[in-house]
């Protein structure tokens, strides 16, 4: 019988929704025990990710086919293996959105509007106001890498009446930005910016293509937010941008080492705030939207129509 192996914590609803899907199928909810090994081999598709995927699932004479991704970024996954074994992949995009998208306008409003300042000093009982504080309305906000997620920071910075800048590798239209322009205009739009969000994959192309450079070109009143991947920047050129007052503040939610080293100096930065990559975490509508997805996708692929699958991977691209 044909299986699939879902890793993810589904909701009995959910369960029921893909087992309606795949009525023929046996399918496993959940982390198999230690020492059930073959239902990593036997799965024709598996969604979500774990060791025990590459040991066994990837080895020679296992069964997979399809891989549903639980998450946008897929650089960590074993790329090359994949698409050497023929395995069909699906990422998670569009499915954050909402979630990383309020992460990245909190951050803007946390550093423009003192937040972070402030909250710091509450713990100290410091009252003490800066003598001057930003404002997002009437700003520009440049938005790098303006897939899925970069639509929704754009929509949200229009109820702010902020200009919206899109940098999309393709150029093209987007409804929700004021401009769009495309890689070969990355400086104009940094240049421009009060606010600069990056929300690129990982790739060849774009690591550490935030370096001293592209910080140089910032005004030195605009913020940098990093809902992307850690990659993408050259962490010691933020450091030092950050240090001699080159851009106003940073908000990352993604570092190129995780979990961020209890010395390292961002911790201690007071124009930066931190989260620990959870800005795409597990909220209950992203379990209810991962769900509706991996179903939809589902139904695609048993059809035969695997080439519509949803959020289909170009292993060429890397994204």
């Amino acid at each position: 019988m044909r299986s699939i192996l879902c890793l993810s914590e589904f909701t009995a609803e959910q369960q029921e929704a893909v087992r309606r899907a795949a009525p023929d199928f046996s399918i496993v909810f959940g982390q198999p025990a230690d020492g059930e090994d073959p239902i990593y081999r036997e799965a024709e598709i598996i969604c979500g990710w774990d060791a025990k995927v590459k040991d066994e699932a990837l080895r020679e004479g296992a069964k997979l086919r399809w891989l549903q991704s639980w998450s946008s970024g897929i650089d960590s996954l074993p790329l090359e293996l994949l698409e050497e074994r023929g395995i069909r992949l699906t990422d998670a995009s569009g499915v954050h959105a909402r979630s990383v998208s309020e992460t990245a306008v909190a951050m803007m409003l946390g550093l423009s509007r003192g937040i972070a300042d402030a909250i710091r000093n509450q713990r100290t009982s410091v009252w003490e106001s800066p003598n001057t504080l930003a404002e997002m309305n009437g700003g520009t906000v440049a938005i790098v890498g303006a897939g899925e997620i970069g639509r929704e920071v754009a929509r949200i910075a229009r109820a702010f009446d902020m200009r919206v800048v899109a940098v999309r590798r393709s150029g093209g239209t987007m409804p929700e930005a004021d401009a769009v322009y495309d890689t070969s205009r990355l400086d104009d739009a940094l240049r421009e910016a009060d606010y600069v969000v990056n929300i690129l994959p990982l790739t060849n192309e774009t690591k550490h293509l935030f370096d001293a450079e592209r910080f140089a070109v910032m005004k030195r009143s605009a913020y940098f937010i990093n809902v992307g991947r850690g990659a993408t920047v050259r962490t010691e050129d933020l450091i030092e941008a950050l240090d001699k007052g080159a851009i106003a503040g940073a908000g990352l939610d993604v570092f190129e080492q995780e979990p961020l080293p209890a010395d390292h100096p961002l911790w201690k930065m007071p124009n930066v705030i931190l989260t620990p990559h959870n800005a795409g975490g597990n909220t209950v509508r992203n379990t209810e939207r991962l769900a509706k997805l991996f179903v939809s996708n589902l139904e695609t692929y048993l059809s035969g129509e695997t080439d519509k699958l949803r959020n289909l991977v170009d292993y060429k691209k890397k994204y």
